[in-house]
């Protein structure tokens, strides 16, 4: 089979990035720095929501299901710096050419991986392949490639099933809720700057990790509802991926499958 690789990234300001941009003194704390530039955003255009290209990756979260089995796992600090992270997730891709598979990957994820994989020099040829390369099977992505909204290569699920119109998108937390799924669980992206502030570094993993497993859930009832599952297809690999959470121990996971049976 195709490998499925579903994927979610959680940022923070990109604080010696915005230093450097605004000629802001060493010295300023991070959180004065970051401030700074919310500031100046909500200014510009009412939100503190600043543009991708300062959004330092912090975590990328990753569920692949393969022929090997199914699989959770992040890259993140402070064990990995932000250029390994976006490094090791473009040569996964250069390794597998697997099947991805996002929640508004194609409007956040996505844009800032390329941004910071510019500023950092990582490489990434298989995932910007377009047919123009020297690969084999470089033609097939002429029609199927990564980088084109309408390819499937990489499936923005939220964008998708919007129909591509931004003002029908639904949060995947909410419409998680509603198939009986857990949605998030312990915090949102909001808190993910403050978390970082307060060294809860290892919380901002996990519910990174749960929001794949979220998508990967919800991307199977849509493969059911596109027909490329039977409903008893559909039905088993829901019980494969509980009982290989449930099979992990950790709290997180505990607390994720407890949500589950209890919806």
């Amino acid at each position: 089979m195709t490998p499925v690789l579903v994927f979610d990234i959680e940022t923070i300001p990109d604080v010696a990035g915005i230093r450097a941009l605004h000629g802001l003194p060493a010295d300023l704390a991070d959180a004065e720095v970051a401030e700074y530039a919310f500031q100046k955003q909500r200014a510009k255009n009412g939100s503190d929501f600043l543009p991708h290209h300062l959004q330092r990756v912090a975590v990328i979260s990753c569920a692949m299901r393969s022929d090997e089995g199914f699989r959770v796992w992040s890259l993140a600090e402070p064990k990995l710096g932000e250029a390994e992270i976006i490094q090791r997730f473009y040569s996964g891709v250069e390794k597998y050419t697997p099947q991805l598979v996002s929640w508004n990957g194609g409007g956040f994820d996505l844009p800032v991986l390329h941004y910071r994989g510019l500023i950092h020099g990582v490489a990434a040829s298989r995932y910007w392949e377009m047919g123009e390369g020297d690969a084999r099977d470089a033609r097939d992505f002429k029609w199927n490639n990564y980088i084109s909204r309408y390819h499937s290569r990489h499936l923005d699920l939220m964008d998708l099933l919007a129909l591509y119109q931004p003002r029908a998108n639904a949060p995947l937390d909410e419409l998680a809720k509603l198939m009986g799924l857990p949605g998030k669980l312990g915090m949102d992206g909001s808190a993910v700057w403050q978390g970082w502030l307060d060294g809860r570094i290892d919380d901002i993993r996990d519910y990174c990790e749960t929001d794949v497993v979220n998508t990967y859930l919800v991307w199977l009832r849509f493969q059911k509802m596109r027909g490329a599952f039977t409903a008893a297809e559909h039905d088993d690999e829901v019980d494969f991926v509980k009982a290989q959470l449930a099979a992990v121990g950790q709290e997180h996971w505990k607390q994720f499958v407890a949500a589950w049976q209890a919806g």
